[in-house]
């Protein structure tokens, strides 16, 4: 993982933990068991790092619901 994968990936961790109201270790945990982390922000760092926050905060938690990683 590149620094800025590594800075992209904290900045979407920070950014989930206040959306969701959740500790960011929580946050990490989901999105860890669930695969999203390294599947799709990691691999997909290119193109989901030059959406909008907003957007970008709206997609993942889709995704997490979708992966079941939020009940």
């Amino acid at each position: 993982m590149s620094a800025d994968q590594l800075d992209f990936v904290t900045f979407c961790i920070g950014n989930l933990s206040i959306r969701l109201n959740m500790p960011q270790k929580v946050v990490y945990i989901k999105l860890k068991e669930s695969g999203i982390l390294d599947d799709y922000i990691v691999k997909g760092y290119d193109v989901l790092h030059t959406f909008g926050k907003e957007y970008l905060m709206n997609d993942l938690i889709d995704y997490m619901q979708e992966k079941g990683a939020l009940s």
